[in-house]
């Protein structure tokens, strides 16, 4: 893909304090696996406005697409939409279409505080919820969506295939690991820096076990043909390391 990075924001006092475990991040890696994409990065932040607006501030900036879990409900404490709006300089206000299904989904049961998960920043367009049908928004390339799994995957589902499928590319990133015992990281370093001279399109990913085994795993990341070539060149060294 292109050099903007996918990133994620998850938000919520909740996560911080261990009242509950984060279940997005496992969640969204195969999501964007299956189609060739990868999250560059992730940040995990409480509910404090400026801290949400310092943060929406920074990655608009970046040009990363990102998505932020969290925040975009009617409570008091859910407060992302407005630094949205204020990390963008814009107001914020309610979306039509929201409105719409917000009306629709809750019929007479609706009242004001309902129509404020619909309070969106100007410019803003909706993400369809296909639970309860209380939409989250996009701007730019910021995708905003609720924290309730069971409503927010398959948004963000929706979001990936309908704004970034000329950016999926199935099968053109591949990882390959080997698992190496009786050694350590440390002798292996002048091994990895050779492989990663020869291979440049390549990342490599070294994980050593930490429970008293002596066993490195070298994993490496790249285009197939890249990969299996970098695999064949890794044992070579590797034979002549162990020489």
């Amino acid at each position: 893909m292109s050099a903007r990075r996918i990133g994620l924001i998850l938000i919520g006092d909740e996560l911080l304090n261990g009242r509950k475990q984060d279940a997005h991040l496992p969640a969204m890696i195969p999501r964007f696996a299956q189609r060739g994409l990868e999250i560059g990065w992730v940040r995990l932040i409480g509910d404090d406005p400026a801290l949400i607006t310092a943060t929406l501030t920074d990655s608009l900036a970046s040009g990363d697409i990102v998505f932020c879990f969290g925040g975009i409900g009617a409570t008091p404490d859910d407060l992302t939409r407005q630094c949205a709006a204020a990390a963008l300089g814009v107001e914020i206000e309610l979306h039509p279409e929201a409105e719409y299904e917000i009306r629709a989904q809750l019929a007479e049961r609706l009242n004001a505080n309902h129509l404020r998960m619909g309070e969106f920043p100007a410019g803003s367009r909706i993400i369809p919820n296909p639970i309860n049908r209380i939409p989250g928004f996009s701007i730019r390339d910021h995708h905003f969506v609720p924290g309730f799994p069971r409503m927010a995957w398959p948004m963000v589902e929706w979001v990936l295939d309908h704004a970034y499928a000329d950016l999926q590319a199935p099968g053109q990133q591949v990882s390959q690991t080997l698992v190496l015992a009786d050694t350590s990281e440390g002798p292996l370093i002048p091994l990895m820096e050779q492989l990663l001279r020869e291979f440049g399109e390549l990342r490599l990913a070294c994980l050593p076990h930490a429970e008293g085994r002596q066993e490195v795993e070298l994993t490496l990341r790249g285009p197939p043909q890249q990969v299996a070539a970098g695999m064949d060149r890794l044992r070579e060294l590797l034979i002549d390391y162990r020489r």
